[in-house]
Order: structure tokens, then sequence, then C-alpha cells
């Protein structure tokens, strides 16, 4: 006998929204990060060249992530850059800051995607979702490790 698939009995608006805006300020850190890794400059280039691109490559591949649980809850993920600008509180960068700036600014991104990544977790448990729970418990534990790495980095 064939198995049913399990399927959400209805939409999960609330978490699939709060997902969304970890999707959102994934997205801006991703590009700030990618930005920062092009042209960073100064005495660390090659190991901030190397962290950046680490970074910038996790935060790419968890876009996909997030995306694809958003719409596992049945909801559409924002695709374009007015949506996920609108959701977003992480901000771009104008200019070239100087590479200790760059890192403090990156860590201050990190914090804010953790206090966004803590209150779709909390909505996440109100909801029962385990499974976006464990991807958001996840990505938590990524963003405190950077930002433990980065401030190491800059000695603070």
């Amino acid at each position: 006998m064939a198995v049913k698939p399990v399927m959400l009995e209805k939409p999960q608006t609330d978490t699939a929204h709060a997902l969304s805006r970890v999707l959102a300020d994934t997205y801006f850190l991703y590009l700030k990060t990618h930005n920062f890794h092009w042209n960073v400059e100064g005495a660390n280039f090659h190991s901030l060249h190397l962290m950046f691109e680490e970074q910038y490559q996790a935060l790419w591949n968890t876009l996909d992530e997030l995306a694809e649980r958003i719409r596992a809850l049945g909801q559409y993920a924002p695709g374009t850059y007015a949506k996920l600008r609108a959701l977003a509180i992480v901000t771009e960068t104008e200019g070239i800051p100087k590479s200790d700036a760059m890192l403090r600014e990156l860590v201050a991104d990190h914090e804010t995607l953790v206090r966004t990544v803590q209150t779709a977790l909390g909505t996440a448990h109100a909801a029962g979702d385990e499974g976006t729970a464990g991807l958001l418990a996840d990505r938590l534990a990524y963003h405190q490790k950077q930002i433990w790495m980065m401030r190491s980095t800059l000695g603070a």
C-alpha cells in the first residue's frame, strides 16, 4: 500500500511571513558580503577575502533553502528586489568602507539577522512547526558563529 504524503491542512501564513523576513535580511546580507569580498583591501586582505567568500557562499545557499521552506508552507516566496527590500532590515552600504569598518558592519548585520531569526523561531514554535524551527535553529547558530569569528578578527 502506498503511503500518502502528509500535507499541511492550511497554509502557515504567519510562519511563512516570518521566514520571508529572514529571507530578505539574508539576501541583503549576501549582497553586502559579496560586495565586501570584491572590494576589501588592506593588511588583512587575503584572510578577509576568503572569510567573506565563505560567508557569501553560505548565505547564497541558504536563500534557496529558505524560499523552498516558504513554498512548503503553502505561500509564495518574495522573489523581487522590491518585495525583499520592503521586508528587510539589513541595509545596503554606500561606498567602500575600510576593512575594519566592513567587519563591524557585517557583525551588526549578523546581529540583526540573529534578532530576525529569533522572532521567526518564536513564530514557528507557536505554530508547532518543528521543521521550520529546526531550519531556523541552524541559521541562528550560523550567524552567532560568524559574529564570534569576526569579533575575534577585530580583536574585540
